[in-house]
């Protein structure tokens, strides 16, 4: 009878454990959705800032706006981690077009790679060959490619349902494509849009060059879907066919900016950092409102979230504004080398980098020990239609954080959308739904909560990445 009555209070002990946990999660739901600070902060960050591309006076006034805000939530702790960060700027518009007979053109919409070198003073004019990726190139011989411009066509694939893994399948022709071509005597690259969809929009992205020499670096330009399938037509109709593009582009001496952290000290283990963050940063094309404005004030609003919901962490959770992640990973490296030489103790990371759309769930970078843990709590977000729990990758400015006790997470939202604004001059604030962004600041909110509370043991992480 007593061994009864014992099992009986660890299984009512089990279930106020759980009520109270859907209880605090619906605290931190009701107030994101009624009380939320993640669109008005947004639409500052995107209509009164704009773009903000490492190195700018749009980074610089970012930066300054969010420590101000953070300030205002009586955080226990805000600072500035400062970093050196590449500058690199776009210039005056990019003009291009397809010409099929001589005085014959058809204007078309590109724009400049981040990272790429301009073109001479009078531009690039040359005959086109395209090729379906990288490998396609690579099986040309050199005398087929040499003073012509190539231009990469491979589309994303439609039918993958991961929309970021049909993004994975062809993002190396715009990140190594000059660098491939300029090998092979290639006078410029034309990159198709990394778009599902058909569109005017050109989509930049960052690039490299690797270790070819100054003098075989070529121009790199995205020319928007729209175009792509038309140079495509013409070139399959008139192989001579010839292209024309002028870029202005330049790549400056790097420059200080900084990480921006705000922290909540853990009530009984302080020395245990939690971290939840977006990257700052932004192309210059739109106003990176999606990639990544969303993720920044969804995070910050984490902590403003767990204060107003009356939750007091156990442990330090903080949040991490990254600086540079769109071209250079320089504010992720820094924030994961500093807090190794003080040997701080990161036991979770969150990063939202996936749009401001509905949330769907996380994906876990973890043990399969830490990761049915994390399945017990998946009931807790069911009423939230809350549901994809998988494990994969996490984000990459928390990436360099990874180790055998740390646990990486990134927010899932619904991704088919994303890529119509990724890196495009329509990335602005009125593509942001704003139920559907504080929704995703609460789901944040909710794993972190959750995470604190229980934590992590360490015979759990210690084989994090044995699996």
């Amino acid at each position: 009878m007593k061994y009864l009555f014992i099992l009986f209070l660890f299984m009512f002990s089990i279930q106020l454990t759980a009520q109270s946990d859907a209880e605090n999660l619906k605290k931190i739901y009701s107030n994101s959705l009624t009380n939320g600070k993640s669109y008005e902060w947004l639409s500052h960050l995107s209509n009164q800032i704009g773009s903000r591309l490492s190195g700018s006076f749009g980074a610089e006034r970012a930066v300054e706006y969010t420590k101000e805000e953070l300030e205002k939530l009586g955080l226990d702790k805000v600072w500035l981690q400062p970093v050196m960060v590449p500058k690199w700027v776009r210039g005056l518009p990019e003009f291009a077009y397809i010409e099929t007979l001589p005085g014959k053109t058809t204007q078309v919409n590109i724009c400049a790679l981040g990272g790429s070198v301009e073109t001479p003073n009078g531009g690039v004019r040359a005959q086109v060959i395209e090729v379906q990726g990288i490998e396609e190139l690579k099986a040309l011989p050199k005398d087929k490619v040499k003073g012509k411009i190539v231009f990469f066509n491979l589309p994303m694939q439609a039918d993958l349902i991961n929309t970021f893994e049909a993004y994975g399948g062809c993002a190396d022709q715009r990140y190594s494509g000059a660098y491939e071509a300029g090998k092979l005597g290639a006078v410029g690259v034309i990159v198709r849009s990394l778009n599902l969809r058909l569109d005017d929009f050109p989509h930049t992205g960052s690039m490299t060059y690797g270790d070819l020499p100054v003098s075989q670096r070529i121009p790199s330009a995205a020319i928007s879907t729209n175009h792509a399938e038309l140079l495509s037509t013409m070139v399959a109709l008139d192989p001579s066919t010839n292209f024309f593009f002028k870029q202005n582009c330049k790549q400056l001496a790097d420059v200080e900016s900084y990480n921006v952290i705000g922290e909540i000290t853990g009530s009984e283990f302080p020395d245990e950092y939690i971290v939840v963050g977006g990257h700052l940063d932004s192309w210059d094309l739109g106003d990176g409102s999606h990639d990544d404005g969303a993720g920044v004030v969804q995070s910050m609003d984490v902590l403003r979230l767990l204060k107003e919901s009356g939750i007091q962490p156990k442990r330090s959770i903080r949040v991490v504004l990254f600086m540079n992640e769109e071209n250079g990973l320089r504010g992720g490296n820094k924030y994961a080398e500093v807090a190794k030489t003080k040997g701080e103790n990161h036991i979770f990371a969150l990063e939202s980098d996936s749009g401001g759309f509905t949330p769907r769930g996380f994906s876990f970078d973890c043990s399969d020990a830490v990761f049915n843990k994390v399945l017990g709590w998946k009931d807790l977000f069911k009423p939230y239609l809350i549901h994809y729990f998988e494990k994969g990758g996490s984000g990459a400015d928390i990436g360099p954080l990874k180790s055998d006790t740390t646990v990486l997470a990134g927010l899932r939202p619904d991704s088919q959308r994303y890529f119509d604004y990724h890196h495009a001059a329509n990335d602005t604030f009125d593509a942001v739904n704003k139920r559907e962004l504080e929704l995703g600041a609460a789901t944040m909110a909710s794993l972190v909560y959750l995470f604190d509370t229980y934590g992590i043991k360490a015979e759990m992480a210690n084989d994090t990445f044995k699996n």
